[in-house]
């Protein structure tokens, strides 16, 4: 069970890894995107989100 608990996270990592370096997200506050939680790469992409439906809505 831990194992599946440790992979899952590391698959949604990779995930919002993936779609912050499409949004040109490589590096932030001198740290690269697979040294962040999964926390700080789900909040940085739904910041993303927002500023991007922000840009569309204008």
């Amino acid at each position: 069970m831990e194992n599946l608990l440790r992979k899952a996270v590391q698959i949604k990592k990779q995930f919002f890894i993936n779609k912050l370096i499409q949004s040109g997200v490589y590096k932030k506050n001198n740290r690269h995107l697979y040294e962040w939680t999964l926390s700080e790469l789900e909040r940085e992409f739904n910041q993303i989100q927002q500023e991007n439906k922000k840009l569309i809505l204008k």
